[in-house]
């Protein structure tokens, strides 16, 4: 009975929200709620971020809507309540995540084709574009790299589905290629260690421009979801690990 009556709640919930795009698509982007549960509200906790989570988000939000924050808050205002939230979440100890690497094929070209003025207009497009769909299935920016960025997620399917998501998110000419994989891995600060983010990033740099590759790790411990197929499996030998890796495409179903 009880059960019953806290999934109509939450169904009615997910509905109200829904009557408001705009709210709920925020409320998803800073982790109040997970695109998850606004999707499937009986089958997805309603969310998965810790309120630094949020914090952190709503930072990060608001800087790419607004750059100009940055000088009227004061970066070091904003620095410290990164870094403050950082060092209390992470403490140095190894987490179970799924991994995700991504970069932009013929970036290097790019800028020298058409400068570095034109190069980071473009980043700051990617970025202003891909956000909000990482921050919308709960991942974690943990740095950017260059034109390549490094994210993690609790919950491997929304890795999954938001690895998809940015892959078909408008890039100008250039094309997005993704790796994922499934492992543990420590959070230093602005950083990810471990043997497990070397794997992703080796995944990452095996794709074409256009993909996402996911390791079998990843298939395994996410199962079938609705609307996404891997495809076939190949074993391939990368540079660092002594192992040789499974990986397989990953996309929407046609």
């Amino acid at each position: 009975m009880v059960a019953s009556i806290r999934r109509r709640l939450t169904e009615r919930a997910a509905s109200l929200l829904k009557e408001h795009p705009e709210f709920a698509e925020g409320a998803a982007e800073v982790g109040l709620v997970d695109k998850a549960w606004l999707d499937d509200p009986t089958g997805h906790p309603i969310r998965t971020a810790t309120s630094l989570d949020v914090v952190q988000r709503f930072l990060e939000r608001s800087i790419e809507r607004e750059p100009s924050l940055i000088a009227n808050m004061g970066l070091n205002a904003i620095q410290l309540l990164s870094i403050e939230a950082e060092s209390i979440a992470d403490g140095g100890q190894a987490q179970s995540l799924t991994i995700v690497f991504t970069d932009l094929e013929g970036f290097t070209r790019f800028t020298s084709r058409e400068g570095d003025d034109a190069a980071r207009t473009l980043l700051d497009r990617h970025h202003k574009t891909v956000g909000p769909l990482i921050r919308s299935r709960g991942g974690r920016i943990v740095k950017k790299i260059g034109d390549g960025l490094l994210l993690t997620f609790a919950a491997p399917e929304a890795g999954v589905l938001a690895a998809i998501e940015i892959g078909e998110a408008d890039h100008g000419d250039l094309r997005l290629r993704a790796g994922i994989h499934h492992g543990e891995a420590v959070l230093m600060g602005n950083d990810l260690v471990g043997h497990d983010v070397n794997v992703a990033a080796r995944v990452t740099d095996s794709a074409k421009g256009g993909e996402t590759l996911a390791t079998t790790d990843v298939r395994s411990v996410v199962g079938p979801i609705p609307g996404v197929t891997f495809g076939r499996a190949r074993r391939r030998s990368f540079k660092g690990v002594a192992e040789s890796v499974s990986v397989c495409p990953v996309s929407r179903e046609r």
